[in-house]
């Protein structure tokens, strides 16, 4: 790759010899301007204001218009002898965090390449460092007749320099949000969460310039046959139309799962507020549980009475033995005798209480 500027990196008292290489390249198609009644190509002639006369290239030199409209000449002898250090080096000032920098500020990108065999170790010492430090250099470095703030970082191998606008050149986003007052709902929200992850991560290498591509075919078939490619069909005019964000997220996130080659079933989401009312709505109808359930304590009052009845019987019976004993041997007759101890005071119990034997008899029945 072809260099496009000589300098050196300023590391502390470390200097080493590189060269910038452009990092990226346009792909996009160029177009000329022609004239359309006989295809004649259009072209601009630089022109001297005073004469009339075409001026050639190496004719063409710098000014700075004054405000009175006074053209100062300057060559680019001046601009060299300019005491800027950073002329034809790459002046490290600060390693921050990657995370500091604003993407916002970036621009062109570049390779740094070693410069000689002398500047291999300092180059790669440099790459280790950044590399273990997990930081980027903010540097100062001039180019093309201006001073410039760039970004250096380790990628693969090599050392690439990001060119950064200046802090002042960033314009702040006055006036560019909506002003009008906006309400997002928790169910807009999970739509957007869900849709956000079925569209997943993405091979960035995978992408490519399907409008160069389009460019590219119909060039193609018009140099064939001279007709251009069959016009898609105009979309439905959207304009000033309101439309269902509910309904849009769903479909996309079903759009976006038949793609992915997922089932494409998208399950509906509900606000987490609807959630937590639905919850709350027992309470705005506790009148008719409390209802339902004093009409079951009613109905279940008798099983509680027998229960309880059941229940002063067995209290009677442990207090009056004779009564329980005699009533137990009467319904079994036929069965083994209890314990020696139960049958003594059971025998004791009869002989003090004779007269009692057929009460318990009709409370049983």
């Amino acid at each position: 790759m072809r260099s496009i500027w000589n300098g050196a990196i300023s590391f502390g008292l470390v200097s080493i010899p590189i060269k910038l290489v452009n990092a990226t390249e346009s792909r996009s198609v160029s177009f000329r301007q022609i004239h359309t009644e006989d295809g004649g190509r259009i072209r601009y002639k630089k022109v001297c204001e005073l004469d009339g006369e075409e001026v050639a290239q190496a004719e063409i030199g710098k000014a700075y218009e004054d405000a009175d409209g006074t053209m100062i000449p300057i060559t680019d002898e001046d601009l060299a002898a300019l005491p800027l250090p950073t002329a034809k080096t790459i002046e490290i000032v600060a390693f921050v965090p990657a995370g500091e920098i604003d993407p916002l500020q970036m621009d062109a990108a570049y390779y740094l390449s070693a410069n000689g065999v002398p500047a291999a170790k300092p180059y790669t010492l440099l790459r280790e460092a950044l590399k273990r430090s997990d930081r980027v250099a903010v540097a100062k470095y001039a180019l093309r007749g201006r001073e410039r703030l760039g970004m250096l970082r380790v990628v693969d191998d090599v050392i690439a320099m990001h060119g950064l606008l200046w802090p002042d050149e960033i314009r702040a986003p006055e006036g560019v949000a909506p002003e009008t007052p906006v309400t997002v709902r928790e169910a807009e929200l999970d739509l957007a969460d869900a849709l956000m992850a079925t569209l997943g991560e993405v091979d960035i290498t995978s992408l490519h310039d399907d409008y160069r591509e389009a460019v590219e075919e119909m060039i193609a078939a018009k140099a064939e046959g001279g007709a251009g490619l069959v016009p898609a069909e105009p979309a439905e005019a959207g304009g000033g139309k309101v439309i269902d964000l509910m309904a849009a997220l769903e479909s996309s996130v079903r759009a976006a799962k038949e793609a992915r080659g997922e089932s494409a079933e998208v399950t509906e989401l509900r606000p987490r507020s609807r959630t937590a009312a639905s919850r709350a709505e027992p309470k705005e109808t506790g009148a008719k549980k409390s209802t339902a359930k004093t009409a079951a304590k009613k109905t279940a009052a008798p099983a509680r009475k027998s229960t309880a009845k059941t229940a002063d019987t067995g209290k009677t019976a442990k207090k009056q033995p004779a009564k329980a004993v005699k009533s137990t041997r009467a319904a079994k007759s036929a069965k083994t005798a209890k314990t020696a101890k139960t049958a003594k005071s059971s025998s004791a119990a009869a002989a003090k209480e004779p007269a009692k034997k057929a009460t318990p008899r009709k409370r049983t029945a």
